[in-house]
């Protein structure tokens, strides 16, 4: 099995090429390092079934592969913000092109969407036949309808050119590999703690979020690509649910610093809920995410410590 993962060198594709490389798949790990890092993919590099592509999905490439896992968009609201424009570009662009190689060379191909699709819910929690509450014009829209038309795309190409499609939508994941500056509030707050800073609470913290550790995450991802029974899109995110205080007041009890809260505004567009029904994934995987909040904080602050003190 010969396998392209765009985006392979960012938080997510590092995680995937490396169970993908561990199996003993040929994985070529695709990447322009925007937020992608070479020390992501640095332990692949010897194995001689990973190459990697320093390339951007933006414009066509061509290689000859049996799996495609399109992931390259960055993902965190700082990063995608810097450059909207270049955010659809590489959602709706880097789609099409993924999708012309899948249907040239008869792969299947497996869209990462989001669960920002979603919006600011109204139906909680959300359910894939929720179509969403989303802002077309807001500063968060870059990402959003990025995404809601890269899914489009990949629906259009699979009733029009039969190609063999697999869309998963995922909620909010952590782990090792995270960029310490990418503004998503599990980094930002160990982050925050490690240096002995005030932990920041956009709002009063009341808002909440459901926290996957990557490793279920790429178990949900992978079963997904594999399974016959379902395009999808399914949703991939762990169903239990925190506020973002209770986040906060968990990282400053693992990391033991004198670091306290404080609140500024809350961003505009902010979803107040976020809670996948995983319903469908359980259905089609019997899957569900096994990692505590509280065992993948303690497997993602060491690694953070030691990207600090670099």
């Amino acid at each position: 099995m010969s396998t392209l993962v765009t985006g392979g060198a960012g938080f997510l594709g590092s995680h995937l090429c490396e169970r993908l490389v561990k199996q003993g798949e040929e994985v070529i790990c695709l990447d322009n390092f925007f937020t992608g890092r070479r020390r992501n993919v640095a332990n692949l590099l010897d194995y001689k079934n990973f190459e990697m592509m320093r390339h951007d999905v933006v414009d066509p490439f061509k290689v000859e592969v049996d799996r495609i896992y399109n992931l390259a968009c960055p993902a965190s609201p700082i990063h995608y913000q810097y450059n909207p424009i270049k955010t659809v570009k590489t959602s709706v662009m880097g789609a099409i092109n993924c999708l012309g190689l899948a249907k040239r060379v008869g792969a299947r191909i497996l869209q990462a969407s989001t669960s920002e699709i979603y919006g600011d819910p109204e139906v909680h929690p959300q359910p894939e036949s929720y179509r969403g509450n989303v802002n077309p014009i807001g500063l968060r829209s870059c990402y959003d309808e990025g995404k809601r038309c890269a899914e489009t795309l990949f629906f259009d190409y699979h009733r029009e050119n039969k190609v063999d499609i697999r869309v998963i939508r995922i909620f909010n994941t952590y782990g090792p590999n995270m960029r310490p500056d990418d503004g998503r509030v599990v980094s930002n707050f160990i982050v925050q703690a490690l240096k002995g800073e005030d932990l920041t609470l956009y709002g009063d913290g009341s808002q909440t979020r459901s926290f996957c550790y990557v490793d279920d995450l790429i178990n949900g991802m992978v079963g997904v690509m594999e399974q016959e029974d379902s395009v999808g899109p399914v949703n991939l995110g762990n169903p239990i649910e925190f506020t973002i205080k209770q986040l906060a007041e968990a990282v400053l009890d693992k990391v033991h610093t004198e670091s306290s809260l404080t609140e500024e505004p809350l961003p505009s567009d902010d979803p107040t809920q976020r809670k996948p029904d995983i319903s469908l994934a359980q259905k089609l995987l019997s899957w569900n995410p096994v990692v505590e909040l509280s065992t993948g904080l303690d497997r993602t602050i060491p690694y953070f410590r030691e990207i600090i003190k670099e």
